[in-house]
């Protein structure tokens, strides 16, 4: 699945493989940004690829949210309409010290619940724009995700270990199953 996306403050193509083995090649511009994806693509075990060319002399805003906004794009398209799969997953994920959880629901609902206490910086990325990017993933992506903080101190650990808790939620999430078929009472998701 690839999407691309041009904006006058952005350049990004993204493609992805769902049921890959964890293979990534990313160029963000954005150094802190590059390792999240990779652990994200490495611990789900989607192939990621992703390329920006953002405006990134005025900060890193634009290019986070917007690569965010087309993998969540990839994402989508690659898993609905959905079937056959475990839909739900949750999971703690410790980093030394710190411990994050994600709760995700492959709903075609988008919600986000995020608390995590983080703010100021880690290296020269704005620790502000870890929720920036959930959420545009999440409602781009349409699922239900819950980012909790459980414990931790050193902000690199929680913000790593919550793209980590994603990864692996949704790894189990998309798990087939093909006893569920639509795995909803409704009879579509």
């Amino acid at each position: 699945m690839k999407i691309v996306r041009e904006t006058k403050e952005t350049n990004i193509e993204v493609s992805i493989n769902l049921y890959g083995k964890g293979v990534s090649n990313i160029n963000s511009g954005v150094g802190f940004l590059d390792h999240m994806l990779e652990a994200l693509s490495k611990h789900s075990g989607i192939d990621i690829n992703v390329s920006c060319d953002g405006d990134t002399h005025i900060d890193d805003h634009h290019s986070v949210e917007d690569i965010a906004i087309v993998l969540g794009q990839a994402i989508n398209k690659a898993l609905y309409p959905i079937s056959n799969i475990e839909r739900y997953a949750n999971v703690s994920i410790v980093m030394d010290e710190a411990c994050v959880s994600c709760d995700l629901d492959i709903s075609n609902r988008p919600f986000l619940v995020f608390e995590l206490p983080i703010d100021g910086k880690v290296g020269n990325f704005d620790c502000e724009l870890v929720e920036e990017f959930f959420r545009a993933f999440v409602f781009n992506a349409s699922i239900t995700t819950h980012l909790i903080y459980q414990r931790g101190k050193n902000k690199h650990h929680i913000i790593e270990a919550s793209f980590k808790a994603l990864a692996v939620a949704l790894r189990r999430a998309i798990t087939i199953n093909k006893n569920l078929g639509i795995p909803s009472t409704k009879g579509i998701i």
